[in-house]
């Protein structure tokens, strides 16, 4: 089993055992009350002017282990949004990622940018606990979902009133985000089952992704070049985590990458 069917696996059994806590229809019937959420911000963030940043926290990955021991998740996102993210990535995943929904709440309540909750989601369940924790949007990863649950889940996202980054990794899995109705697609450069990691994949895909939705590269930037590299090659976005998150100063970082240091 590769390490994404593990994660997926683990995803599962979390929402199961968080089912037993708060039942489907009573999270359902929390996530009515709240209405429909902001999706719009992180959808008109990512569609702004030039290239957005989509800055993420977490404090470990399957492929790199423990990226922040300290992990001060609380300035580190006061320092994203000083430094000009324009949304905050919150990894959820407890197991490989030590993240926590928590620890999305308590970003949630201290910043005011648009939020994506970043997580394994294989249950419509994920999708209304995020937006009773507060996320603008969720991820929904292609090669997790066949293409019905897609559809079902992207409109899951409609009526919550969250939008939906979704993952793909190459040419058919873009056909299927496409054909599945999603409006902001993701291409990580990361091969999530082996964590090799080809920064041209964004490059050549870019063409795969429709003119009306928005392009978000994702993983291997670690240079203001590597931001120029986007920008040339029509990027709407770019989501960076490891860089940011190994950086003294993330928000000097940040900046660093949008060019307004030397």
């Amino acid at each position: 089993m590769n390490i994404l069917d593990k994660l997926a696996e683990l995803s599962l059994e979390r929402a199961k055992k968080e089912q037993e806590k708060v039942p489907e229809a009573e999270l359902r019937e929390q996530a009515k009350a709240l209405g429909k959420g902001n999706g719009e911000a992180f959808l008109s963030a990512l569609k702004k002017l030039g290239i957005s940043f989509i800055c993420e926290i977490k404090k470990a990955s399957p492929s790199k282990g423990l990226i922040s021991p300290d992990f001060p998740y609380l300035k580190i996102a006061e320092a994203y949004e000083r430094g000009g993210a324009d949304c905050i990535s919150c990894l959820t995943e407890p197991e490989y990622f030590l993240g926590s929904d928590e620890i999305f709440r308590e970003v949630r309540a201290k910043v005011s940018l648009p939020m994506l909750r970043k997580d394994f989601t294989v249950s419509a369940y994920q999708l209304d606990q995020a937006r009773v924790m507060g996320a603008n949007a969720a991820l929904l990863i292609v090669s997790l979902l066949d293409e019905r649950t897609l559809e079902t889940y992207l409109e899951r996202c409609r009526e919550l009133g969250i939008a939906a980054l979704v993952e793909t990794h190459d040419e058919e899995e873009i056909r299927r985000a496409v054909s599945a109705g999603a409006k902001i697609i993701g291409v990580n450069n990361r091969n999530l089952k082996d964590f090799s990691v080809d920064f041209e994949n964004a490059a050549r895909l870019r063409d795969r992704i429709p003119a009306d939705c928005v392009y978000v590269a994702e993983s291997g930037v670690k240079t203001p070049e590597d931001v120029q590299r986007l920008k040339q090659i029509g990027a709407d976005a770019a989501l960076i985590g490891e860089t940011l998150m190994r950086a003294e100063d993330p928000g000097a970082m940040l900046r660093l990458l949008k060019g307004e240091m030397a």
